[in-house]
């Protein structure tokens, strides 16, 4: 298995990158999204990778970040989504965006993808809602998406933000937007009730 190849970016295609690690020129499949953030041609690079072996191709797929890795792997379990269909999702969606869109049940968001239809965005809600919570989202987002593996106060910090967000939705508030709203506040808050105060100004 190839967890990852780093070398130097030699060119950036339509749907892929092609990286040169050591003299072998690996073509990495990659969202969109991904491929816009890339450096220009001839800077090293790090990305991060799934290997997909058919009967007739070996491909890779590749990712910025670990996370953006392990949203793909969760998205390409669900029945029905292959790595080219899990590749179009996160060439529409970012994987925060993916979370919002499962976790508020936007179905429409998710379809929107080429080749995913209104019926496999409903299975891949109902598969994933159990698996995406809203700790998990609102701890990657304090710590500003996939960087160094540090240990900080945020856990405790997203505990509260997560309490924050149920209580909105439980006010009639929608997940999506009360998420949005929670993780715009600041982070001098120190209690629940201070991050609904400034929450509540986002959601007015």
């Amino acid at each position: 298995m190839i967890s990852y190849v780093r070398g130097e970016l030699a060119a950036v295609e339509a749907d892929k990158a092609v990286v040169d690690v050591g003299g072998i020129g690996y073509a990495v499949f990659m969202p969109q999204q991904s491929l816009a953030l890339l450096p220009p041609a001839g800077s090293e690079v790090k990305i991060h990778t799934y290997l997909n072996v058919r009967e007739d191709a070996v491909q890779l797929f590749g990712f910025l970040t670990r996370d953006d890795l392990e949203i793909f792997r969760l998205v390409i379990g669900v029945s029905g989504i292959g790595p080219k269909g899990g590749l179009n999702i996160l060439s529409c969606l970012s994987p925060d965006e993916l979370r919002f869109a499962v976790m508020s049940g936007d179905v429409k968001a998710i379809s929107a993808a080429p080749g995913i239809g209104r019926k496999t965005a409903e299975k891949l809600i109902v598969e994933l809602k159990d698996k995406l919570k809203i700790e998990d989202l609102l701890d990657h987002a304090a710590h500003g998406g996939d960087g160094p593996d540090v240990v900080s106060g945020g856990a405790s910090d997203s505990g509260m933000q997560a309490e924050a967000v149920q209580a909105l939705v439980a006010l009639g508030y929608g997940s999506a937007e009360s998420m949005r709203a929670v993780k715009k506040t600041s982070t001098e808050c120190t209690t629940v009730e201070d991050i609904l105060k400034e929450a509540l100004k986002f959601l007015f």
